[in-house]
């Protein structure tokens, strides 16, 4: 037997998160989709093995599904989710398409008999993302926890050693959910050593895949883009030749940041204005997925005009940002549900001359953030706010007008001007507002007034996969709401959008 633990992967938007967090507690794990793991246990029996979620319902024609001989070879199984209904139901169990619970709920921890809710908070918050519901355990399971609509969301056969989650524990809302993972690591009888993220490592594998190549790289003045250029400059110098696009989508000051940052490895990123371009290619663009698939394959074509100026210069790659949570949102795995297209994921032509660098597309923000401190960017950059490479093209639902961006820049700046004076900016993941395309009856100087509604979204996140809304002082939100009526033309109100990541994403595009 192995000292390693098996994760079967059927779609989640977490199911990397798992294996991150078995890692953070220095334990080796592989991915399988469900297909394979019978062929993969007969060739090195693992120590236990983990049933990811999915976005499937277990009654779906083409359902991923597992033999049921996986449950007899006496390894541990942890199922999650999806995971635990298809548990229960290959078991004997009954699901059926129950309450959906999606986001925080309460539970309570009914027994700690079982090894696996060793510790556990009686209640805590977890972390639901489910539409289908148990309303029969198999033979030989218990109950050790319940939430006030889900009574079998925690449940075990400690005989057979299968234990089932209806909450995701390896996410970050999840109170305990790091406790839970652990417990079932002990359960598997397997002790680990936790590695250090090596930037070295990932200096050299760049150094390794370039050989003696060029790289242009897309910097957008973001955290993300920001770190691996960085990266990447350290390890080829100044064959890394980062190229800035002002495309009137960003955020104000982006292009003083590249030049500062970059100045102290002596290069100078080239600055490429394409502004009015940039509106006329999305004039009349009311689709976000249409939104970003544009921007994608116009900045590859800026590149490719870039490209062709740098005469003598082999240029084999173009570097992105890209990072983990990117990929699954652009449907990363084969059981997975595709949420939206990134621009550097699924915007991309398929016949791109150049090949892709992606130096930190395994990683999750808050590990991003990590390196950036690493190479040494100072604090006041590493947790900076995200700034999606789409830019306010996202943020405006409906057509992008130099009109309606003038209107989403002023309210951006006057929202982080009042979270700043109360020294809220530094603890907030994103603050942004929406220009949301929807029209309300306001009241201006005794005359009645029809604009367009601003959504005010304020989240707090670590890694990108879960995000909760943020308890702003209902004074500051006061004085958001009001500078936004009142200096921004033709807005009638603002609303605040407090739902929780699941359900909705962070962006509404």
């Amino acid at each position: 037997m192995s000292k390693m633990i098996y994760i079967v992967d059927f779609g989640s938007q977490t199911s990397h998160l798992i294996q991150r967090r078995i890692k953070d507690a220095g334990i080796e794990t592989k991915f399988f989709p469900p297909e394979n793991i019978l062929d993969e246990i007969s060739k090195q029996k693992p120590a236990g093995i983990i049933l990811s979620g999915g976005p499937s319902s277990v009654y779906n024609k083409n359902a991923p599904t597992l033999e049921a001989k996986v449950y007899e070879l006496g390894i541990p199984i942890l199922s999650i989710c999806y995971g635990f209904q298809l548990t229960a139901r290959i078991l004997g169990g009954k699901v059926i398409s129950g309450r959906k619970e999606y986001g925080p709920a309460q539970i309570s921890i009914t027994s700690h008999k079982s090894p696996i809710s060793n510790d556990l908070c009686e209640q805590s918050t977890v972390w639901m993302s489910h539409g289908d519901e148990i309303i029969k355990l198999p033979k030989g399971f218990e109950v050790i926890g319940a939430t006030e609509h889900v009574p079998f969301a925690f449940a075990n056969d400690t005989k057979r050693k299968i234990f089932g989650v209806l909450f995701h524990p390896e996410v970050e809302h999840t109170d305990d959910g790091q406790k839970v993972l652990e417990n079932f690591i002990k359960i598997c009888n397997i002790k680990g050593s936790i590695k250090k993220l090596s930037v070295s490592n990932l200096i050299h594998e760049i150094k390794n895949t370039v050989e003696d190549g060029y790289v242009i790289g897309a910097i957008s003045g973001g955290v993300d883009s920001t770190v691996a250029g960085t990266l990447t400059a350290k390890a080829i110098g100044k064959k890394f030749i980062p190229v800035y696009v002002e495309n009137g989508l960003m955020r104000e000051g982006a292009e003083n940041h590249v030049l500062k940052i970059f100045k102290k490895f002596g290069i100078r990123p080239i600055i490429v204005h394409a502004e009015s371009e940039m509106l006329k290619r999305l004039q009349g663009i009311t689709n976000p997925e249409k939104k970003r698939t544009i921007i994608g394959n116009f900045y590859i074509e800026l590149f490719d005009r870039e490209v062709k100026k740098l005469k003598g210069k082999k240029i084999t790659h173009l570097l992105q940002g890209t990072i983990y949570s990117d990929v699954i949102e652009s449907k990363g795995t084969k059981n997975a549900d595709k949420i939206k297209s990134h621009h550097n994921v699924g915007g991309l032509p398929k016949d791109m001359k150049l090949k892709l660098l992606e130096p930190l597309r395994n990683f999750y923000k808050d590990e991003v953030r990590q390196i950036g401190k690493t190479l040494g960017l100072p604090d006041d950059f590493v947790w900076k706010q995200v700034f999606p490479g789409p830019g306010y093209a996202i943020r405006i639902r409906g057509e992008v007008t130099a009109n309606r961006l003038e209107k989403i820049k002023t309210a951006d700046n006057i929202i982080n001007e009042e979270l700043e004076k109360v020294n809220l900016l530094k603890n907030i993941y994103m603050s942004f507002p929406i220009m949301s395309g929807a029209k309300s009856v306001a009241v201006k100087g005794d005359s009645r007034f029809f604009g367009e509604v601003i959504a005010l979204r304020i989240i707090e996140s670590k890694d990108v996969m879960t995000s909760t809304w943020a308890k702003i002082p209902y004074d500051t939100l006061q004085k958001i709401s009001s500078r936004i009526v009142n200096e921004v033309p033709d807005i009638s109100r603002v609303v605040y959008d407090i739902t929780t990541k699941p359900p909705a994403t962070m962006e509404w595009e």
